[in-house]
């Protein structure tokens, strides 16, 4: 079983895919979400801070939107188009994650206009 999730404090999708999926009512799958305002469907800032910033706030409101929180993840996948920003990188999502952290996988990866992105795993319920 398998339910869409849409927020609109998240840039809708450009291509086929679903922001986020229930699937068995229980584990949510966050699609990659970059630096995109919701607003304006533009890219934010020409910092990395910025676009992590506003790349984290994208996941967090699809998150809410399907009932959950960033305290719920359980697996955090990112990609930077440089790793040089790693360290950057860090600071940040210690910003919006906490001990216990999500297992996380943090790869470099040619991106098209944007620095980062990010996908996640959340349980829902706990």
């Amino acid at each position: 079983m398998r339910q869409p999730v849409q927020s609109e404090q998240a840039p809708k999708p450009k291509a086929p895919y679903s922001q986020a999926i229930i699937a068995s009512g229980r584990y949510l799958f966050i699609s990659g979400q970059g630096p995109v305002d919701p607003q304006t469907g533009n890219s934010v800032g020409e910092s990395f801070e910025a676009q992590a910033t506003r790349t984290f706030e994208n996941l967090q409101a699809v998150a809410e939107a399907a009932g959950a929180s960033l305290k719920d993840f359980v697996k955090v996948n990112a990609y930077l188009n440089d790793m040089g920003n790693f360290a950057k990188y860090n600071e940040i999502y210690r910003r919006y994650f906490s001990e216990p952290y999500p297992a996380r996988t943090t790869v470099h990866s040619a991106l098209l206009g944007m620095m980062i992105e990010v996908d996640g795993i959340a349980v829902l319920g706990d």
